[in-house]
């Protein structure tokens, strides 16, 4: 990504996939902080900075899983457009979920794409890289 200062929070509660995604990033010269919650409720906490140091500068990026324990990600959709300090931020689903409900309900919270997980690692990084070259022609707020 062109502004190595915009942070990035993944809310995933699979190490493997957490770690998938570092892995693509690293690939693709993706070389922006990375903040890594294991639920929703987390993230909102690190986003907020309740009870943890807050993530600074707040990230303009998340890459959100739908299926997770606590907090799923469409409640965690819930929460953060409900917040007038993080409504702004741009969510992209990164999900093995493939239910129509699912999508429907992510893009009335207005996230930026719904991009299924692939399996085969190379997929991976493939659609990591769809997403750099997404971020650096948008302008993020």
């Amino acid at each position: 990504m062109k502004d190595s200062s915009i942070s990035i929070l993944l809310v995933e509660d699979d190490d493997v996939d957490a770690m998938n995604v570092k892995r693509a990033f690293k690939k693709v010269n993706i070389n922006n902080p990375l903040h890594v919650a294991g639920n929703g409720i987390e993230a909102l906490r690190m986003l907020r900075g309740e009870g943890v140091e807050p993530i600074t500068p707040t990230p303009k990026i998340i890459l959100l899983d739908i299926n997770m324990p606590r907090m799923n990600g469409i409640e965690f959709l819930k929460e953060l457009r409900a917040d007038p300090e993080l409504k702004a931020a741009s969510v992209v689903v990164l999900t093995t979920s493939n239910e129509e409900r699912d999508k429907v309900a992510a893009y009335d919270f207005n996230v930026a794409g719904y991009i299924l997980k692939p399996v085969d690692p190379q997929k991976f990084i493939e659609a990591v890289t769809a997403l750099e070259v997404y971020w650096n022609l948008i302008e993020l707020p």
